[in-house]
């Protein structure tokens, strides 16, 4: 499933692409023709993200904003092409399409048409986003300060940090030292305010660049661009060492999604 920095990249390419110009909106399946509908012919006035929520503002021929909810879930995509666009084909939920460049959504988990309050609604439900504007990270350690759960189940809860996902929970844990099995209401908060610092370092660079780096300079070889297998410490790195104490990286089942850490590293 995409990461943070991934949808609030894809909103900004959307912007881009779409922003302040009427799109052509349509749709290969029945169970999106009226939505679809709703946007076809609008302006697009802006993107946002919260986490891993993409929302498309249009402005209708009304004076109400429509709002595009998305959540590519594990198989969504959404790429932007520039034009002449192909011709849709295939289990398409919605092609957007102007002068310029086509954009095809398929396989997402939500796409749906939602009123202003819908939004908020959602958003109210949210924890703080480390790529918002001014991102705070209060509200994380409220929830995660009152909790009995293990800090590396609570950092995957999007109600805790929205639009952490695996490799960024494995990672930042291991940078600060911390074992994911601690309980959240251990956590002290000198330990989390760097924590939280160090989430939104590593999540602006990987919107930046396009994909998570997390190793340290010092800890990787210096061959120029950061290869892929050099580019984490301990995610996806089952049985083989720590790079820092040479430790064999452990892994297991936490919350239906696998956790990795260095049982050294992170012993407390």
């Amino acid at each position: 499933m995409p990461e943070g920095h991934t949808i609030h990249r894809l909103s900004r390419d959307l912007s881009r692409a779409f922003g302040r110009r009427p799109v052509a909106a349509s749709t290969l399946q029945d169970r999106f023709e009226a939505s679809a509908a709703l946007l076809d012919g609008a302006t697009m006035t802006r993107t946002d993200a919260h986490g891993k929520h993409l929302f498309l503002i249009f402005r209708a021929h009304r004076p109400a904003d429509r709002i595009l909810h998305i959540h590519l879930g594990l198989y969504g995509k959404f790429p932007i092409a520039k034009t002449p666009a192909q011709e849709p084909r295939g289990a398409l939920r919605l092609r957007l399409e102007n002068e310029s460049a086509w954009a095809d959504l398929r396989g997402p988990t939500a796409c749906e048409v939602w009123t202003p309050v819908e939004k908020s609604v959602l958003e109210a439900r949210l924890g703080p986003d480390p790529l918002r504007p001014r991102p705070r990270g209060d509200d994380a350690w409220s929830r995660l300060s009152r909790s009995r759960v293990p800090v590396g189940q609570l950092l995957m809860d999007q109600q805790v940090v929205a639009g952490m996902g695996n490799v960024y929970r494995a990672e930042v844990l291991f940078r600060a030292a911390m074992s994911p099995h601690r309980p959240g209401r251990l956590v002290r908060r000198d330990e989390w305010d760097p924590m939280w610092t160090d989430l939104v370092t590593l999540m602006k660079a990987g919107l930046r660049s396009g994909r998570i780096v997390t190793t340290r300079p010092s800890h990787r070889p210096r061959t120029g661009r950061v290869r892929r297998e050099d580019a984490h410490y301990v995610y996806r790195r089952t049985g083989l060492p720590c790079r820092v104490c040479g430790t064999p990286v452990a892994t297991q089942v936490l919350a239906a999604r696998n956790l990795f850490w260095c049982p050294s590293c992170q012993a407390t």
